[in-house]
């Protein structure tokens, strides 16, 4: 059993420079999506970039998780209006297609055999959540000129293969693919442009100088100090006790992911994603292969020694013919979540930003970040100023009190779940 189905479909090795420079004009904590796209495109720009990747390029959430693409924001646009303002909303919105748009002229550009199937679904697990959906869908048709499909629980359940949701929202602006495939594509083509990436190399701080930044990292060659005309810390939930803002704003939250080996026929007719309404997600696709690949589950920072056995259940739940299906592999991702569930892309001073808090919409939330951040870089703020004004509280007693909350957290929520709120 591979560790993920994308890695054992995904199996050329990823480039990794050797020897680390003294000097670079940008240096990027993490190779991720974030990182990754802004190091492609800083270098088309002219800058020499430096990535610094602590285990192995895209092993993170972004090669690791489900694989959807969601347009818009990870709130919906209901809450950002009343929260932060119609024009503002408006203005997130125009970014979110802005996201979307740039995940598909990448794959595109770069060739990327990533196995993009467009479709998503959205399935009610409760009635009052599937009027929720109809009120907010009216609402997008209202305001934001969007055409999605209201399907009753009957024409759901023949849309996916299960009649365990009340009905649900087709929108055919979503859609998967393999992440990792699609994370590699974009590394090969940063270092084949001139960026030098490099895995296995730990970010410990870093500190503004009279000259710049100098970037502390540990690798198996020993210490390292690397200057640096701007930083960019693109680690998400993978980043600890590098910088005291992100500590106390972005939460480690781990997903459970299995897949199981190809079915003997499909489940989801037309091949779309899906995602359902419970405040801890459950979400699935079948890829190109016919393999169900179901995300069910969350936890902080501890991964079981069985995925497959915690994430199983769920499954059959909704499909209990896949009660004993074949597991090809079972895997955990850690991403990071804010406490408003919005990302931060910001500068945070001269010459230092941050990218993270995708809070599960990382596909093309932090492939978009990683240009906006790279066109700031590069004189073009204007994406850039509109995202660093999103609100982002810190925890609530700081990271020391991020573990026991985040538990307390997900007991609350797994309860109103249960319970149909």
């Amino acid at each position: 059993m591979t560790d993920t189905i994308y890695a054992a479909d995904t199996a050329v090795p990823l480039p990794s420079e050797a020897s680390l420079p003294e000097r670079t004009d940008v240096a990027i904590v993490g190779g991720g999506l974030t990182g990754l796209s802004a190091a492609l495109h800083l270098t088309r720009d002219g800058f020499h970039v430096t990535l610094l990747e602590a285990g192995r390029i895209a092993d993170g959430a972004s090669g690791r998780n489900g694989g959807q693409l969601h347009p818009g924001q990870r709130r919906d646009q209901v809450w950002l209006e009343q929260r932060l303002g119609p024009k503002m909303a408006n203005a997130l919105w125009r970014l979110g297609a802005e996201a979307i748009a740039l995940v598909h002229a990448l794959r595109t550009e770069l060739n990327a055999d990533c196995g993009w199937q467009p479709g998503l679904i959205e399935a009610a697990h409760t009635p009052q959540a599937f009027d929720e959906l109809r009120r907010y869908r009216d609402h997008l048709a209202a305001h934001y000129g969007t055409r999605q499909e209201v399907l009753s629980r009957s024409a759901l359940a023949e849309a996916i293969g299960t009649d365990f949701y009340h009905g649900g929202v087709r929108d055919a602006g979503g859609g998967h693919l393999n992440p990792l495939a699609f994370a590699k594509a974009i590394a090969e083509r940063a270092h084949v442009e001139g960026a030098r990436l490099h895995a296995g190399v730990r970010v410990t701080g870093h500190r503004l100088t009279p000259h710049g930044y100098c970037v502390d990292a540990q690798s198996a060659l020993g210490r390292h100090q690397i200057r640096a005309g701007s930083v960019i810390l693109a680690g998400n939930g993978y980043l600890r006790r590098v910088n005291p803002y992100l500590d106390a704003r972005v939460m480690p939250l781990v997903n459970y992911i299995l897949a199981t080996e190809p079915l003997p026929a499909r489940l989801i007719a037309k091949g779309e994603a899906v995602a359902d309404t419970r405040h801890v997600i459950r979400y699935f696709r079948e890829d190109g292969a016919g393999r169900m690949i179901f995300g069910g589950g969350e936890g902080y920072r501890r991964t079981p020694g069985d995925v497959a056995k915690l994430v199983r259940p769920y499954l059959a739940e909704l499909y209990p013919g896949l009660r004993d299906a074949p597991v090809a592999a079972a895997w955990a991702g850690t991403l990071g979540i804010t406490r408003l569930r919005m990302p931060i892309i910001r500068r945070l001073e001269p010459g230092l930003y941050v990218g993270a808090g995708y809070s599960g919409q990382g596909v093309g939330l932090a492939t978009f970040a990683g240009k906006v951040i790279a066109d700031a870089i590069a004189g073009e703020t204007s994406r850039l100023d509109v995202l660093g004004r999103l609100p982002a509280l810190p925890f609530p007693g700081g990271p020391m009190l991020q573990t026991p909350l985040a538990r307390l957290a997900l007991f609350v929520f797994a309860l109103r779940d249960r319970l149909g709120r």
